[in-house]
């Protein structure tokens, strides 16, 4: 009776261990998966005149400025599946850790950058860091074999993925007089060396993310992660297979920028967006690295329509408010309503998760729809609910083909949703620029400035609309083609 009593009481300490492990895996992501959306935005814009000032460079060198604080991005994309590999030959927590202290390292040597090369090294090492803890965290989640956690992990990433432009904005300093109007204040932005905040937005949340993955450690000694797929040589090519086209798109995205016209900058942008379309549906006719709906191609959706859409939509607030004028709410309540709906999936039978990812697409269609409607000047409220539209498809879309697919097809769609987020800024940028430079020509001040770059938005709207159309029914191709060779 006293050795039934003692099971027992084994049982329930292992059950309470178990959950407060996954809790802190939880607590892992939270943290950690933010930290490589806040990397992503590019805010150096508004703070251009301090720094050429600062760094004793000559107005025409801005250009070289902003190419280097945008080197983020590119470097992130091509961490990924490296690091994925990585994440899954050696300890996923330690690969965690020596992401986050890249970003840290990126984030201290950012506070002593004094040159143009230097500030290009620093956004290329957050970038790099960025790019090694996203595809750990999604295995350490993926380690205490919860559906529940899983799904949260795809919600908080389509919610830092919609809060990051907004976020960053606020990381953007003071202006250095209280009598600077938005347009001033963007452009002077701060005295001094503080325009440096820019480059470092929220070092706090990488001190929360180095405690948890430390409480991490700590419980793992005590409780045991569940077992991994092997890792087989087929998987780890498979994984590394995006790395050569991603990294062949993010040479000539940086060399673009080099003076290219718009026009040619689209012209590479679709050519991109063909290339990761069609890697998408070649890898889900893989066994290991296909999935049910269509991970890949709904993971390429998210890239495309969160960060590449918020952010322009941030930048037209912001030419009425300032950056510290946008506020957070709208684009808030997005992000709460990713976690909702991506949080309602997990409670879906298996047959219902193909509806899901269909109802999810549907919604950001409504989203597009709503946002070609809407001012960004005339009311940042207006804005929210095309925004809570949007998170909630992303989110139910991400989680319900995520919950769906195995480890080696989630770690192969992460790895395209990056190269994604750079083909849409790859279109929308270019579309504003097009557009602005023919106001300008045309002689007209700030009020047709802001006109063309709504202009120019609500086009790459269309374009987004009809893309996700496309993309929806590649989900749907995509699980046929899973079904047919498995």
């Amino acid at each position: 009776m006293k050795a039934r009593e003692s099971d027992t009481g084994v049982e329930r300490e292992k059950r309470a261990g178990d959950r407060f492990a996954g809790v802190t895996a939880l607590l892992v992501a939270v943290t950690a998966v933010p930290i490589v959306a806040l990397v992503v935005p590019n805010t150096i814009s508004y703070v251009v005149t301090p720094a050429l000032r600062d760094l004793g460079l000559e107005s025409g060198q801005a250009a070289g400025l902003v190419r280097a604080n945008g080197m983020a991005l590119p470097a992130l994309l091509l961490a990924v599946p490296i690091s994925a590999v990585a994440a899954r030959r050696v300890p996923a927590w330690l690969v965690l850790l020596t992401g986050l202290l890249c970003v840290l390292a990126g984030e201290i040597a950012a506070q002593f950058a004094g040159s143009v090369p230097v500030i290009a090294a620093v956004r290329v090492i957050q970038g790099i860091g960025a790019g090694v803890i996203l595809p750990a965290t999604l295995i350490l989640v993926w380690e205490r074999h919860g559906r529940v956690l899983i799904t949260l992990w795809a919600g908080v990433f389509t919610a830092a993925l919609l809060l990051a432009m907004p976020a960053a904005m606020y990381a953007v300093p003071v202006p250095p007089t209280a009598s600077a109007g938005p347009s001033e204040g963007a452009a002077d932005g701060a005295a001094g060396d503080g325009w440096r905040a820019v480059l470092q937005p929220y070092p706090w949340l990488i001190g929360l993310a180095l405690a948890s993955v430390a409480l991490l450690v700590i419980l793992r000694v005590r409780t045991k992660a569940g077992p991994l797929p092997v890792l087989r040589h087929t998987e780890r090519t498979q994984l590394l297979l995006p790395f050569v086209p991603a990294a062949g798109f993010a040479f000539l995205a940086v060399v673009t920028t080099y003076g290219w016209s718009p026009g040619a900058q689209l012209i590479v942008a679709g050519i991109g967006l063909i290339a990761l379309v069609g890697l998408a549906l070649a890898g889900t006719r893989n066994t290991t690295m296909g999935s049910p709906h269509g991970f890949a191609v709904v993971a390429l959706t998210t890239g495309l329509l969160t960060l590449p859409v918020v952010a322009p939509l941030t930048g037209l607030v912001s030419t009425h408010s300032g950056p510290r004028g946008v506020h957070l709410a709208p684009f808030a309540a997005g992000a709460a309503a990713a976690v909702a709906a991506a949080l309602l999936t997990a409670r879906l039978r298996d047959g219902g998760t193909r509806t899901a990812v269909l109802s999810g697409h549907g919604m950001v269609i409504i989203a597009v729809l709503i946002l070609l409607t809407v001012d960004a000047g005339s009311g940042t409220w207006l804005l929210t609910l095309p925004l809570v539209a949007l998170g909630a498809g992303m989110g139910t879309a991400l989680a319900a083909s995520l919950r769906a697919t195995g480890l080696g097809s989630a770690l192969f769609g992460t790895a395209l949703c990056f190269p994604a987020v750079l083909t849409g800024y790859l279109i929308v940028g270019p579309l504003q620029v097009a557009d602005v430079n023919e106001a300008v020509d045309a002689g007209g001040g700030q009020r047709e400035v802001v006109y063309a770059l709504t202009s120019a938005f609500r086009v790459w709207l269309i374009i987004a609309g009809v893309i996700t159309v496309l993309l929806a029914g590649g989900s749907i191709l995509a699980g046929r083609s899973r079904r047919v060779s498995s």
